[in-house]
């Protein structure tokens, strides 16, 4: 048992002291370089001297580290700060060329919805008027096939009436006696001019017409180129000298003579007419259509 308790005691003694030497050797160990450089620097005392004093900012490499890294940093973010102001403007003048564009488009397309409003009223208007043209055409052809239609009508009566005036004429001249014949011839014989040219004269020479004007549609049923007669079936009568025949419900006489180259007969034979000629009324002679003889219109 004692012998036991020295085995426990040495082996107790040798773990101390195991212990105690890697304990020291370590402190050695850490001591040594300060040792050596607290040596080096008694050995270079000069040295030490002649170095200029380093800035105070050096004794602390960390604080210096550290405002590099603060002043790169605000470097950064103040370039970030320009780009981002860059990239701003940037996108702000995109924005301003793009609201630039749609403002053009918008105008450009008003312009030419204008345009098409513009075109679509000219062909409007151009379609109305072409309308307007052709509704005026048709009127126009309605109208002038209406008014040929009546002017035949017209024509037709007038012819038949002409006709039938004529076969009445034949009639009364066929029925006419050897006494009223020559009754005619002396009537009408006495009245023939010698020098027509310089007998006759117009109603503008005389003055101008007075006598009794008729109404004009009763002048547009008996009177006018339209409406043709001969005078040896009318009755006929003197008035003051001046001889007078009767004709479509009035009375009227020649004022001038008759042009002495026309025939003898021309009462009978030639188709003549009364009309108004600028200043009054006038007996025309178809067969002498240059001719006029002044007349004056009576009621009875």
């Amino acid at each position: 048992m004692v012998k036991s308790f020295r085995v426990i005691s040495t082996s107790a003694m040798f773990l101390l002291l195991g212990w105690t030497v890697p304990a020291d050797s370590r402190q050695e160990q850490q001591d040594k370089p300060k040792k050596q450089e607290k040596q080096q620097q008694q050995d270079r005392p000069a040295e030490k001297q002649q170095q200029p004093a380093k800035p105070a900012r050096q004794d602390h490499p960390q604080a210096d580290r550290q405002q590099d890294q603060q002043r790169q940093q605000q470097q950064q973010q103040a370039k970030g700060q320009q780009d981002q102001q860059r990239q701003q403007q940037r996108q702000q003048q995109g924005n301003a060329a793009k609201q630039q564009q749609q403002a053009k488009g918008q105008q450009d397309q008003q312009r030419q919805q204008q345009r098409q409003q513009q075109d679509n009223a000219a062909k409007q208007q151009q379609q109305a008027k072409g309308q307007q043209d052709q509704q005026r055409q048709q009127r126009q052809q309605q109208d002038n096939s209406a008014r040929k239609q009546q002017q035949q009508q017209a024509k037709g009566q007038q012819d038949q009436q002409r006709q039938q005036r004529q076969q009445q004429d034949n009639l009364s001249a066929q029925r006419r006696s050897p006494a009223q014949v020559r009754q005619q011839q002396v009537a009408w014989q006495g009245s023939r001019a010698h020098s027509w040219q310089s007998e006759h004269r117009t109603w503008q020479q005389r003055g101008g017409y007075r006598g009794y004007r008729v109404p004009e549609d009763r002048f547009r049923g008996y009177y006018g180129q339209d409406h043709g007669f001969r005078i040896y079936s009318l009755p006929v009568r003197y008035v003051g000298g001046h001889r007078r025949f009767h004709y479509g419900g009035y009375w009227f006489g020649l004022v001038d003579p008759w042009p002495e180259y026309w025939d003898t007969d021309w009462y009978d034979n030639d188709d003549v007419y009364v009309d108004y000629y600028g200043d009054g009324y006038y007996l025309y002679n178809r067969r002498y259509p240059s001719d006029r003889i002044a007349i004056s219109f009576y009621l009875n």
